[in-house]
């Protein structure tokens, strides 16, 4: 597996692989993402036009099997940006990380740490100060929560990252077998990054 790191247009030529990447990784617990290509494309897109954003690659041979996603939290969208303004956070110095999806197959072979290594150099040889990401919240009981599911939670603590339930926010799409789309709720972990 080869890990590669692109910034801006040239990204573009990897887009339709992220936002295919999402719709596959996402379908599973806990997101149950029902997607949705044209809007993937359009989402995705905005990381090639982003000033400073960040995209990670996962390939085997010329195969994309894994992308991780990074971009200044001030071109982010106003739902990401909300629990930061009016309090003690400068979304000026926040560099948001957005997804970190890689297949099946390919995980428990160190993508997600090499994910997160390269995403946090990027931001602070940006100069930022602190970096985060949102994660989707599901109740315990959630009947579609696979049997003997772990999620993620320390893997990230072990990475240096505090989770902030005060910082949340909410995302709407569909759920896999639904007809509407309803809203999830969203927390945020950030880190400080050491200058």
């Amino acid at each position: 597996m080869r890990i590669t790191t692109l910034q801006g247009p040239a990204a573009t030529p990897y887009l339709d692989d992220l936002a295919r990447l999402r719709i596959r990784v996402f379908r599973d617990f806990p997101y149950l993402y029902e997607g949705d290509l044209a809007y993937e494309r359009d989402y995705v897109s905005t990381y090639a036009a982003a000033s400073g954003s960040i995209i990670v690659l996962a390939q085997d041979g010329d195969r994309v099997v894994g992308a991780s996603t990074g971009i200044p939290m001030r071109e982010e969208t106003t739902e990401f940006q909300a629990p930061f303004l009016g309090g003690d956070w400068d979304p000026q110095q926040i560099f948001y990380f957005g997804e970190s999806v890689l297949l099946p197959e390919y995980r428990g072979q160190g993508a997600g740490v090499r994910f997160f290594d390269a995403r946090e150099a990027h931001a602070r040889q940006a100069g930022f100060s602190l970096c985060c990401f949102s994660a989707v919240l599901r109740p315990l009981d959630h009947p579609l929560r696979p049997a003997g599911y772990q999620p993620l939670d320390a893997f990230w603590h072990n990475r240096g990252y505090v989770h902030h339930p005060e910082l949340s926010t909410t995302f709407t799409w569909r759920d896999v077998g639904q007809h509407e789309k309803s809203a999830k709720p969203m927390s945020f972990w950030l880190k400080e990054l050491p200058a």
